[in-house]
Parts: structure tokens; sequence; C-alpha cells
């Protein structure tokens, strides 16, 4: 089969690979009909993951049509059209159990490896480092999927891949982000990052009853997608000094809540941004948290902070005194999407959302280099890609 594979930092190419296997009875094979490049993606691409292998295929957000399955799957037959969890979980441990599927036990076969970083291991997750278990991605022709039972969502009749493609990730990564808000009648919230989660986090901020949303970025086309389709108020932070216009603009209280939807690789104007940036090539620094540094100071007093940019190791310069001395509460994850994927299909199918918004190009799997490179560097007003097997 075709796949896009890792080459190492700043190259992929798409490869003819073997086809997957069942390696396990609880296994399906996916054939795959849509998948997309996410931001996180972006953190292989540029070699901030450790743990990647040259060859490795990349893709975390994929859906398609079930070709085999394993003698123990029970729930999902082939033929069935499903989408694809970027979390592998098996629905079975004490953390799946309590609708916390992104802490599966059981999905990391490289759990040991990642203990050591992070104390204890989260769920496996495809096509994202052998940190993260060494799962196959899909952005490729087929994928194996684990605990298929568990790990795949049958999607009904009359709706497109398109509109239900990215429940695999970003539409439930950005309404869990507005979740963590704790948002109220009335609310502020305050966004950083208009990437593709920061988008949908403005709409389910918008969904779940706040009153305003604002939105922090610096390229123009994501703050303008922001405005109309968000109907977000915008601010350019190379523009104006974005916490201080958040003052301003919410009588001098803050925001209400914070949402970084930026992560590790956050750009910033101030020297502190440029010695992050100087301190990660050396590596001193794994990550650069500008974005981080400035939802923790812009939110008000009581506030929530919700993080769900992907963030990998240790941060420097974090204002902790503010945090604790403002009363901030924090919560962040990678995303349990197994909670919300049939809460958010509802949203679709009523017309609540039309998740295709966010899409600026459609490409063949065979110019992912081309698609890639676009995307990191938001060439031809690019935010959002899908390719198509």
């Amino acid at each position: 089969m075709k796949a896009v594979c890792w080459q190492g930092a700043n190259k992929v190419q798409v490869e003819t690979v073997p086809d997957p296997k069942i390696l396990n009875p609880h296994d399906a094979i996916v054939k795959i009909t849509s998948t997309a490049i996410c931001g996180s993606d972006l953190h292989l691409y540029d070699g901030f993951i450790p743990t990647m292998e040259k060859g490795d295929i990349l893709g975390h957000e994929f859906m398609g049509e079930v070709v085999e399955i394993g003698s123990e799957v029970k729930k999902i037959k082939i033929g069935d059209r499903v989408v694809v969890p970027f979390t592998i979980s098996c629905g079975n441990c004490f953390f799946c159990q309590r609708d916390l599927w992104s802490l599966c036990d059981n999905s990391n076969p490289n759990g040991w490896m990642i203990e050591k970083l992070m104390g204890y291991s989260p769920s496996g997750l495809f096509g994202y480092s052998h940190l993260f278990g060494g799962y196959a991605g899909g952005q490729a022709e087929y994928a194996r999927v684990p605990f298929a039972d568990v790990g795949l969502f049958k999607i009904p009749d009359g709706l497109t891949d398109e509109q239900v493609l990215f429940l695999t990730d970003i539409f439930p990564t950005g309404y869990m982000a507005a979740e963590n808000c704790n948002i109220k009648p009335g609310d502020i919230v305050a966004v950083w990052g208009c990437g593709p989660v920061g988008q949908f986090a403005i709409k389910s901020a918008y969904m779940l009853g706040a009153e305003r949303v604002i939105a922090i970025d610096r390229i123009p086309e994501r703050l303008q997608m922001a405005q109309e389709q968000g109907k977000a108020e915008v601010l350019n932070y190379e523009e104006v000094n974005a916490g201080d216009v958040l003052k301003e603009m919410t009588g001098g209280r803050g925001p209400d809540a914070v949402i970084d939807a930026v992560g590790l690789e956050a750009h910033g104007t101030d020297f502190i941004a440029f010695h992050d940036r100087v301190k990660q090539i050396v590596r001193l620094e794994t990550d650069r948290p500008s974005a981080l540094r400035q939802v923790i100071l812009s939110c008000g007093k009581g506030g929530h902070v919700s993080i769900p940019g992907a963030y990998g190791g240790f941060l420097d310069k974090i204002p902790m005194g503010a945090a604790m001395n403002k009363g901030l509460t924090f919560k962040s994850g990678q995303t349990h999407v197994h909670k919300y994927l049939r809460p958010l299909l509802e949203h679709i199918q009523n017309g609540d959302i039309d998740p295709t918004f966010i899409i600026t190009h459609r490409l063949p799997l065979e110019q992912a280099p081309h698609a890639y490179e676009i995307f990191k560097h938001k060439k031809d007003n690019c935010i959002k890609v899908v390719l198509k097997p």
C-alpha cells in the first residue's frame, strides 16, 4: 500500500509499504477513504517528539471502511463505515471505565518508555512515535485498528466523509477544551491559536453558553475565519499587546476562561520567546510555551485555564506565582475522543455545526510532502488539509 512515512525532521515521503495484517483477534483492518494532517503532526515533522524512526507511518485523523476483522470482533462487521479516534483505548481498564479514554492503561506497549518522562503512561496514539506505542498511522491506504469493537465508531448513512472526519480528533479536542473552561452564561472566553483546534474551540465555547469569545493569533486568514465562521472578536498579537487589550475589553476583569490551543511550538514577539527558541535549538528546553505564559497572565482571577495544545516535556519560566495567587484552575490532556463521539455526531446531524468549514485544501495522498510544507508554513492560506488515498 501507499503510506506517508517520516524520514527525519522536515521530510516525509509517500512510500510503498507492506499492507497491515491482523495481529490480535480484536483487530480490524480499515480501508482509508479520508485522512488529514493535524497541527500536532507538525511536532513530529519538525523533529520535536523523540523516538520517531525512519519509515514510521504518520497520521491520526482518518476514517474509512472495514475490510477485515479478527475472530473476537463482535460489534463491527466488514463493510461498516467508521471513524477512528486517534486515542487507542481498550474499553475495560480503570480509566476507560471512567470515560478517561486517553489515559487507557492497556493500549501503550511502550508504556515503560514514557513513564520515565511522565511518571505514568497515557494511552497509545496512532502514528505518534514509539513513545506512544509505535502504532502505524492513518495517512495511508489501509490501517490496523486494535480493540476494534471499542476503537471504531460506525457512521450512519447520509453523512459525507468531510462532515464526520474531524470527529477523530480536532472537533472533540476543541469541544473538550471549551468544556474544560466550566463555561457559565455570560462568560467571556479567550482562545490563543486560531488553527483547526482553536476554531472548533471557538464554536464549542458558544455552543456551551459563552457570551463572548475573543481569539488571538497572527495569521490573517485564521483571524478572518475565527471572525467570520466563529463569530469571535479577534486580536493580532503582533499588532497589540493581547494581555493589555483583553483587560480593556473585559472592563479590567480579564477573561473568565482561557484556552491555549497552540502548544509546544508557540511563536512570540518578546525576548523570552527568542530565548525559548534558542534553548530549544540547543536542546536545553523541550517546548516553547509563549502562549501558555500569556494565557496564565491574561486569565481573570478565579478563572479556568484549558490546555488542549500539545506539550512534550519540560517548560521554562512558567508564571506559577500568577497561577497560584490568582486562584486559577487548570485542565488539560489528550482528548477523551470516545466520550464525545455520539453527542458531537448529533450536533452535526442536527445542523448545529458543519465541520467542513475548516477545510481549505483537498489533495491526493501522493501530494502529502507538498501538503505538509504548505500546512507548516501557512502557504496558500492553508488552514486544514484533507488527503484522499
